[in-house]
């Protein structure tokens, strides 16, 4: 972290918390909302915001929390935003009950059956391979911390196609159904 006036370097999370949330102080938008500048005292400053979501869309007023994230592959700035949102979708007048196992990610009712996409066993070699080279590098050097790196990234992007592969799946389920009643394998004894 540079000590000159007006710059300011990265946040400083400690090892076990990774994501600091502010409420509705503590933070200020831009007029032009491409950057935001924390004003906590706690040395992180402004910082350029870049994405696709526009910000001018919503008021400072429906911003009520801002969350700071830190992830493999960079620091998120994350907003939670009070917004009215509304689906018309037609009534179906389907029920399904979802039976959530271990070998099939879901059976339902009508004796449809979705397999576990097994998105870790697939990514399992590279994984491997990863956790090799960071395990044969040097403590303290450079080469260890980029191993590191590419080790949290291939980490990453298993934990995002799961979270991507059930997102979908669910909303494919919940708008093609009015009710649904589902059974996990805690339920069961």
């Amino acid at each position: 972290m540079l000590n000159f006036p007006g710059l300011k370097g990265f946040p400083q999370f400690q090892k076990d918390c990774r994501s600091v949330e502010y409420k509705t102080s503590g933070w200020k938008l831009a007029d032009n909302r491409k950057s935001i500048t924390f004003t906590d005292k706690k040395g992180i400053g402004r910082l350029k915001l870049k994405g696709t979501r526009d910000l001018h869309f919503y008021q400072i007023n429906q911003i009520k929390r801002v969350r700071l994230v830190k992830r493999a592959d960079g620091v998120y700035v994350q907003f939670c935003i009070d917004a009215d949102r509304s689906e018309n979708i037609e009534p179906t007048g389907k029920t399904v009950g979802l039976d959530v196992g271990l070998k099939e990610y879901y059976t339902d009712s009508d004796g449809m059956m979705v397999e576990n996409p097994k998105f870790l066993r697939i990514g399992e070699k590279v994984l491997k391979r990863s956790q090799r080279r960071v395990s044969r590098k040097v403590k303290g050097s450079n080469n260890l911390s980029k191993a590191r790196q590419i080790l949290g990234n291939r980490h990453l992007k298993i934990s995002r196609q799961r979270k991507d592969h059930a997102v979908k799946l669910a909303r494919c389920v919940i708008q093609s159904n009015d009710l649904i009643a589902y059974v996990s394998e805690a339920g069961r004894s």
